[in-house]
């Protein structure tokens, strides 16, 4: 295999062989220590993320939206299937909340000769796929609870090492780029995970191998292209269990910008997902489609485009006007619009509309978004279980949508999904407003 030590024009290389100490990260909170050069190819980096991205984010695009809400109505009938499914991803979702900052905690603290996030991506990786299998097999509603929980639980301790992997190797002036590629990977995972997964929609115990397979491999090419920096000769962070509990509270007083961005992703996202993650049981219970696997290929496929346009625009536009929150409160705008269509017009066609400028609007919020969280991380030293912390507020969103949703419909019925994921949504743009870190 051939090293790739590509960089951009105008920035010197890394030494690969140079020993690794804390002031090799960048000190996000006060954007003061950038990464003294690109580490081991940026480009091929940039390359790799897209994919790694793609493996996990298609399970989360294909399970909590299509093939688990199918698989509790094939296991236990449509009657109860809102009830079902809320329970289950209730669970599983508050298992994904804990289960990302542990990640972090000791990815943030492994010492070994292949890095601090390398291991437990792969562990992640091979752990889920092993619980995608036992959930294909589970016929009980707590065998399902169970799988879908241990599923949640093995794919965030993947996907928090591997967000931290921007903050640790990619430069301040880069990341909005760098963060239009993981917007790509998370928008394309998502959506083609709607895709793919319709086309298990009979066939559910073979979509689950499928994703497991596909992960493990993405991840795990990620991994060996990638190599990160031995570990080992790094400083080791005291812990305490107090400190931990620390972890899931964000100080509003000590990291404002911190806390304000936490707060705009979790909002925004909750709003989101919480009308798009329920569009199985909304397509066949207030739509009323007939056939829907037949027609959420399509659907996702149109939000496709649109996510494709507005980040793919939305990423370096953010970097060369060096501004991220307009951005921010454009796309929640126009999701608030999208959404405004199948409320007021009750109809298929209205949500196909929908679905494509709601597209658009979170596009570019995925954009630029990742690069906002990674400017205003507290501390060098913790990337990953500060990240595990922001990622609570993107995947908790995604995973917790059918519970979310579920609730919502169970006591207000199906329309109220619509007026009250405008609200959220505006609540989460607005939430970003104080930011002072980035502009």
């Amino acid at each position: 295999m051939t090293s790739d030590t590509s960089v951009p024009t105008g920035e010197p290389a890394a030494d690969p062989a140079a020993p690794i100490t804390t002031s090799t990260f960048v000190g996000t909170a006060s954007g003061n220590d950038d990464p003294p050069a690109p580490i081991r190819g940026l480009r091929r980096l940039m390359a790799w993320i897209l994919p790694a991205n793609i493996g996990i984010y298609l399970i989360w695009g294909a399970l909590p939206g299509i093939l688990l809400p199918q698989q509790i109505t094939v296991l236990f009938g449509k009657e109860d299937q809102v009830a079902n499914l809320t329970i289950v991803a209730t669970i599983g979702a508050f298992a994904a909340m804990v289960a990302q900052p542990i990640a972090g905690q000791i990815s943030d603290r492994t010492r070994s000769r292949f890095g601090r996030r390398a291991p437990w991506i792969l562990i992640g990786a091979l752990a889920g796929g092993l619980s995608l299998v036992g959930l294909a097999f589970a016929n009980t509603l707590i065998g399902v609870t169970i799988a879908w929980t241990l599923v949640q639980i093995s794919y965030n301790f993947a996907q928090g090492p591997l967000t931290a992997v921007m903050p640790d190797r990619v430069p301040l002036k880069r990341r909005g780029t760098f963060a239009a590629f993981m917007g790509i990977g998370l928008m394309v995972g998502a959506l083609g995970g709607t895709i793919v997964g319709a086309l298990f929609f009979n066939s559910i115990a073979v979509g689950y191998v499928f994703f497991a397979v596909f992960a493990l491999l993405m991840l795990s090419l990620f991994v060996v292209m990638n190599p990160d920096y031995p570990s080992t000769k790094l400083e080791r962070e005291p812990f305490t269990f107090v400190e931990f509990l620390k972890t899931f509270w964000v100080n509003p007083v000590a990291h404002p910008d911190f806390f304000w961005a936490f707060t705009g992703r979790l909002l925004l996202y909750t709003g989101y997902f919480a009308v798009t993650g329920f569009q199985l049981f909304l397509l066949t219970n207030y739509f009323h489609v007939a056939h829907p696997e037949q027609v959420i290929p399509i659907l996702g496929l149109l939000s496709l485009v649109g996510i494709l346009v507005s980040t793919i625009v939305a990423g370096p536009l953010s970097d060369r006007f060096g501004r991220r929150k307009p951005f921010v409160f454009a796309s929640a705008a126009v999701v608030s619009l999208a959404f405004l269509l199948p409320w007021i017009w009750p109809d298929i066609t209205a949500w196909v509309i929908m679905t494509v400028i709601s597209g658009f609007g979170f596009g570019m919020f995925q954009a630029v978004d990742t690069a906002l969280m990674s400017e205003v991380l507290p501390s060098a030293k913790s990337f990953a279980k500060d990240l595990g912390v922001v990622n609570i507020a993107a995947t908790l969103p995604q995973t917790l949508a059918p519970g979310v949703a579920g609730a919502i419909v169970l006591t207000l019925g199906y329309a109220a999904l619509f007026p009250i994921g405008i609200v959220l949504g505006i609540l989460g743009a607005l939430a970003v407003w104080p930011i002072k870190a980035t502009r």
